[in-house]
């Protein structure tokens, strides 16, 4: 059974919705409701929410006037719509994704291994984002490069480490190395991964003072 039976009635509708980490609401018109994800159209982006991040949603009592060409997009419902078959199917399209902070992140997903994937980035290169920690997701038109590069400036390289089945054996694989987490958000977040042992992980920084985070709210991993 649908989780969000309840809210169908709000199906092809101009609706509001407060996702987490984002002090913006999304508006636009909610056109499907899957098992773990809805989508929304925005003009002409169909932007997925994972239902995780979905923290309030209402009729919009600011209703935007339609363009022309997004009344005219045309959408396929999806009987069987989930988060895992959205990014199985953004794979190799570039797309945008916002997961913490206040800006998003524009790409390509590469891999999708068990509770993570790997986003590869002009600005980041591969990143390893936790699928429980991303926000939104927003494909793009097939053909679109990002930032109007040239397709051969930007190909999909392969993966420049090993992966691990899940966020926790990865964290492990890289015990020793240089990392950013969380896109850097804050001083703590970078610096050497000195142990990962779950459930905390240690990260020294650049005066070589130590500490330590819940692997759980590990959002991000990327090696500079």
């Amino acid at each position: 059974m649908n989780p969000l039976k309840t809210i169908q009635a709000f199906l092809n509708q101009q609706v509001e919705l407060t996702v987490s980490g984002k002090k913006d609401p999304l508006r636009g018109k909610l056109l499907e409701l899957g098992s773990d994800i809805l989508v929304i159209q925005d003009d002409l982006q169909f932007i997925y929410i994972p239902i995780l991040h979905l923290q309030q949603i209402s009729i919009s009592k600011k209703p935007e006037a339609e363009s022309e060409a997004a009344a005219a997009a045309v959408w396929e419902p999806k009987s069987d719509l989930s988060y895992r078959k959205v990014l199985m199917n953004a794979k190799g399209m570039f797309t945008e994704l916002f997961i913490t902070g206040n800006k998003s992140i524009h790409g390509y997903v590469a891999s999708i291994m068990n509770d993570f994937f790997v986003f590869h980035s002009p600005l980041h290169h591969f990143l390893l984002v936790s699928m429980r920690h991303l926000k939104y997701l927003i494909p793009y038109e097939p053909n679109t490069t990002p930032y109007s590069m040239n397709p051969s400036a930007f190909p999909l390289y392969p993966n420049p480490i090993s992966l691990a089945r899940n966020m926790e054996q990865q964290l492990k694989k890289l015990e020793g190395e240089f990392v950013v987490l969380n896109l850097g958000e804050n001083a703590e977040t970078i610096g050497l991964l000195k142990t990962a042992d779950s459930p905390l992980i240690e990260i020294v920084n650049s005066t070589g003072a130590s500490s330590f985070m819940h692997i759980d709210h590990v959002k991000t991993v990327h090696r500079p």
